[in-house]
């Protein structure tokens, strides 16, 4: 009867052990996606209006490299543009259509340009200020 008191013990303190564990896991899973949600839902809304100021600010760093003649430049900047657009064009997709193949249309002229060995600087120029219009057309929230 000695040897069975200290099993009972060592039992009942190793089971609400487990029943703790297993509470505070399973809080933790039903607390964590109600708390990632809001975060997302926040971050996005935050995302798109940085999303078309970065858009913008790309394009403006773009016309200055072309207004001075520097395609190499023009071309370094412009790359950073696609990355900055692959944040945002699903929401703007979503929102838009006309907007997202506007955009597309002016980056594929853009990127074309830039890519030909005697670019245009103003073909260029013009297509910078198509986009910027698209851009600041694009709901910002």
């Amino acid at each position: 009867m000695k040897s069975f008191k200290p099993m009972l013990i060592i039992a009942g303190i190793s089971l609400l052990t487990l029943v703790g564990c297993t509470s505070a896991e399973k809080a933790t899973t039903e607390t964590t996606p109600a708390a990632t949600s809001k975060s997302t839902g926040t971050a996005t809304t935050k995302k798109s209006t940085a999303g078309n100021k970065g858009l913008l600010a790309v394009v403006s760093k773009t016309k200055t490299a072309v207004t001075s003649g520097n395609f190499v430049q023009a071309k370094k900047e412009f790359d950073k543009f696609e990355d900055a657009w692959k944040e945002v064009e699903d929401g703007i997709k979503a929102k838009s259509r006309d907007n997202y193949e506007a955009v597309e249309k002016s980056m594929d002229e853009i990127s074309s340009e830039l890519k030909a060995s005697k670019p245009q600087k103003d073909k260029l120029l013009a297509s910078l200020q198509s986009l910027t219009k698209t851009i600041n057309t694009i709901p910002k929230s």
